[in-house]
């Protein structure tokens, strides 16, 4: 844990909360390596079954620390942490759950489109507004591509419109919106944490190997992993858990 990003597990759930709510929850050079460094530290932890991704304060995160740019001498580490940052998503094989709730502008919506799984606020708001301050969401157009679609999101860069969390639903940026996000979130997190984790880390290497292949690639994984998890001992205590009609007792969380 540090100042700046809160860390406790809850069971199987590892709940990070951003926590500059003086500034919004801007994403400075600190607050992006912590976020990194947690994210991927939780990716070998066994006990954490899925990261719930939460904020203080008004705002979710009002994008990158504008009062940073230009103070940096070399760029090039921090770069590097940027790329790791808003990669998170499609790299790792632990799902992360987010509550949104306020703003999450600019390098917020990067975050958000980097979640597996997103629950908002109805006064949630989101938008690519880097293009008022003469800039491109350069950091963050490929994993808001990836949710959104590429029409969509150079709509969104060309324009730097604030849209809420009706519309980010339609675009599918949003899962669900609701009154309480972190009570929903939080018990989404919790659902998902006592699933396989061979399960979804098959799951989520899947989707990440089969995105950009064709067709006959991406049949020749989806038989391969099919194969790995149908040998695995996961899969035979569900089958055997389906058939006895109780919980499944997945060997590999009793491993944690």
């Amino acid at each position: 844990m540090t100042d700046l990003l809160h860390s406790v597990r809850e069971g199987r759930v590892l709940r990070l909360t951003l926590n500059r709510p003086e500034k919004r929850n801007a994403l400075d050079a600190a607050l992006c390596r912590a976020l990194v460094d947690t994210l991927e530290a939780a990716e070998h932890e066994a006990a954490v079954g899925a990261i719930l991704l939460a904020a203080n304060g008004k705002a979710f995160c009002a994008g990158m620390d504008l009062s940073e740019i230009g103070q940096v001498g070399d760029t090039s580490e921090i770069n590097k942490v940027h790329e790791r940052l808003f990669t998170a998503g499609a790299r790792l094989t632990k799902p992360i759950v987010a509550a949104v709730h306020g703003p999450a502008i600019g390098g917020g919506t990067g975050l958000v489109a980097n979640c597996h799984i997103v629950v908002a606020g109805s006064e949630a708001t989101f938008g690519l507004t880097e293009i008022r301050l003469g800039l491109w969401p350069f950091l963050i157009y490929r994993p808001v591509t990836a949710a959104l679609g590429e029409r969509r999101t150079l709509e969104l860069a060309l324009t730097g419109r604030v849209f809420g969390a009706a519309e980010a639903r339609e675009m599918l940026l949003v899962h669900e919106v609701a009154g309480d996000p972190l009570a929903r979130a939080t018990e989404i997190a919790a659902a998902v944490a006592e699933f396989s984790p061979m399960a979804i880390r098959s799951g989520l290497q899947f989707v990440r190997e089969v995105r950009d292949v064709d067709s006959a690639r991406a049949v020749e994984v989806a038989q391969a992993v099919r194969n790995e998890v149908f040998a695995g001992a996961d899969f035979k205590e569900g089958i055997r858990a389906f058939h006895e009609k109780r919980r499944p007792r997945w060997p590999s969380i009793s491993k944690a």
